[in-house]
């Protein structure tokens, strides 16, 4: 299997109140993920909070996770950020580390053209020898990738691959094909957005970037396992059985959900940075109540 493809896990990155990496949390976050059998783990993904977390925590996470990953399971590292000469640091960092791949989101403070995204994306995968995965997220960065820059991207040596945000049902299979064309078959397409991922997968997606995963890889695998043995009526089956979750992500944003389920679980304390505030009591309980739900049908386990 190749390193874009199948289910990629995101995790949360645990920090304490203080802002501090609780970096015995993040390695249990990464072997349940490593011992469910996910096929590649995203570290410092927007779930990872990773435009929140400092240059030398950065590092320190990485190290922490390849201690876990290494041997095991490929990990992708987010590099992102707002200048290019630091995201060209960040990726020696990673490599240093001993990360398998790169994932960059084109960070913005000033709205930023296309010839400008893509000389930092060539900039940056012209200064390692990492395959490097282009993070489109226009819900953080307010940049969309269009089918042409992506084209033009695809051409570029060590971008290898694209996470889309996943279409709607009835309009994926079209944008999914506008973006084949473009980058070409060798180039790996897959898709973000939990709750319309089966049907970006059914569509051709070579790939899941999953929230839901770092924390649930169970159920999100059997997804992606049916859909690669063709069983696609099974997965969507397995699809709905996690609409109430999709729902709470959706009215509450999978990143403020994902931190309270894994309160709530036990994994760990950690809490949002701020300003990002820990979701009210009354939302927690209904977090906890899908979460009994979930697991008293083997959804979740």
């Amino acid at each position: 299997m190749s390193l874009f493809s199948g289910l990629s896990a995101f995790p949360i990155t645990p920090c304490d109140d203080a802002g501090q990496l609780d970096i015995d949390a993040l390695q249990r976050l990464l072997a349940r993920l490593t011992e469910a059998g996910v096929d590649s783990i995203g570290l410092l993904g927007s779930t990872g909070s990773y435009p929140y977390l400092t240059r030398a925590q950065r590092r320190q996470a990485v190290a922490a996770a390849v201690e876990v990953t290494r041997d095991r399971v490929p990990l992708l590292v987010g590099v992102g950020a707002l200048r290019t000469d630091e995201a060209v640091s960040l990726a020696a960092d990673a490599r240093a580390a001993g990360a398998d791949a790169l994932l960059l989101a084109p960070v913005a403070y000033i709205p930023l053209f296309e010839d400008e995204v893509f000389e930092h994306y060539a900039c940056v995968a012209g200064a390692t020898d990492l395959p490097l995965c282009v993070y489109n997220n226009p819900a953080t960065t307010g940049f969309t990738f269009s089918p042409a820059l992506l084209g033009r991207l695809s051409r570029v040596p060590n971008i290898r691959a694209a996470k889309n945000p996943a279409a709607p049902a009835g309009e994926m299979a079209a944008a999914h094909e506008a973006f084949s064309r473009a980058a070409g078959a060798d180039f790996s397409l897959g898709y973000s957005g939990d709750w319309h991922a089966t049907e970006a997968l059914i569509a051709g997606g070579s790939a899941w970037y999953s929230v839901a995963a770092g924390l649930f890889p169970e159920p999100c695998l059997r997804i992606v396992r049916a859909v690669q043995a063709g069983d696609y009526e099974q997965a969507r089956r397995l699809n709905t059985a996690l609409e109430p979750l999709w729902a709470l992500f959706r009215a509450h944003s999978s990143y403020r959900v994902i931190h309270a389920a894994a309160q709530a679980m036990g994994i760990t304390n950690a809490r949002p940075p701020r300003p990002i505030m820990p979701l009210p009591e009354r939302v927690r309980d209904d977090i906890r109540a899908v979460l009994e739900q979930l697991a008293s049908r083997s959804i979740t386990r």
